[in-house]
């Protein structure tokens, strides 16, 4: 499997097919072999490329928005920058309702390709009307012919990726893998990658990675949502404090929580040890890797696959600004 070489009508058919790469120092003393899936490889820099795109061409084939239409959407970053690609290039006007959370990098990002960005508060409750959830549904039931994404809630983002990265991963590891390491956010990556893994292999593994102060670890432990959970946490587009419906719980068989201070010290090993440039949901992915294998979950046998969401280029006023790590209290 390839990347297109050849001539493309435009940069969307460069979405998906990103390459898997075998990480060498930063998993010399674990157990099993590890593969990345590098996301960054998509046009816009990120997983969110394929649910951006599947999203909207569902929503062209049905005939909801044409040329001319707004897309409206919630996001912590990559979401809203692959939206705003995909507008630029297909004709739409696009308006983001992002976390204030978010780096400055993907603010900047977001402004440059044109789209309307309001800046909303992390720290409140999802039904609270500041928050980018509500911010978002406002935004679209005020604008005539609108659309709103609603990737949180929508089954189009697992089918992207059961479509797509599922597929990608068991060719490129001739079906052997044995198991699949995610960051969970809104559930989409891990769920309908997963999916498409069980039904090729049963016994592969779903490994979900989520944040402290998130509840989704809790949630698929026992059920319940309990909002003594929830606390600020600086890590991006991983963890949530409400239940996805795009999250299906049922395919991932566990759970474990990183810290914002080891993953963003593990993004900073990725680059170092790899020569990846990874994001901050990389490293969290890599330190659960770690913590996993301290569990025992693989052994010398064991085909492990991370995926890596987006570039480190989109953190550079965070975990790789020594001044904001220093702010964080994560320098000792």
């Amino acid at each position: 499997m390839t990347r297109n070489q050849g001539i493309t009508e435009n940069i969307l058919q460069l979405v998906g097919q990103t390459p898997l790469v075998k990480l060498h120092q930063i998993t010399k003393a674990l157990p099993g072999k590890y593969y990345a899936k590098l996301e960054a490889f998509n046009p816009g820099q990120s997983a969110k490329d394929r649910i951006a795109l599947h999203i909207i061409e569902d929503a062209e084939r049905k005939g909801i928005i044409k040329k001319g239409s707004t897309i409206v959407e919630t996001t912590s970053g990559n979401t809203g920058y692959s939206l705003a690609m995909i507008s630029l290039v297909k004709g739409y006007k696009c308006i983001l309702a992002i976390s204030d959370k978010s780096s400055q990098d993907k603010i900047d990002l977001l402004k440059s390709m044109g789209a309307e960005v309001h800046i909303c508060p992390a720290n409140v409750a999802p039904d609270d009307p500041k928050s980018y959830y509500e911010v978002a549904k406002a935004i679209q039931k005020r604008t005539k012919n609108s659309i709103y994404i609603n990737q949180y809630f929508n089954e189009l983002n697992i089918e992207a990726h059961y479509r797509s990265t599922g597929p990608e991963i068991w060719k490129q590891t001739d079906g052997k893998i044995t198991h699949l390491i995610v960051a969970s956010g809104t559930g989409g990556t891990i769920s309908g990658t997963a999916r498409y893994l069980k039904e090729q292999n049963p016994k592969i593994k779903i490994l979900a990675v989520d944040a402290v102060g998130s509840v989704l670890k809790k949630y698929h432990e026992t059920g319940v949502f309990d909002k003594n959970e929830i606390s600020p946490y600086k890590i991006e587009g991983l963890g949530k404090n409400l239940i996805p419906t795009s999250t299906d719980f049922d395919v991932i068989d566990f759970f474990e929580k990183v810290t914002d201070k080891e993953a963003a010290f593990t993004a900073r090993e990725i680059v170092q040890k790899e020569g990846i440039f990874a994001g901050y949901t990389s490293g969290a992915v890599v330190q659960a890797a770690k913590q996993y294998a301290k569990m025992n979950y693989f052994d010398e046998n064991s085909m492990i696959v991370l995926i890596f969401p987006d570039h480190g280029s989109r953190y550079m006023s965070k975990i790789y600004n020594d001044r904001w790590m220093e702010q964080q209290g994560f320098f000792d």
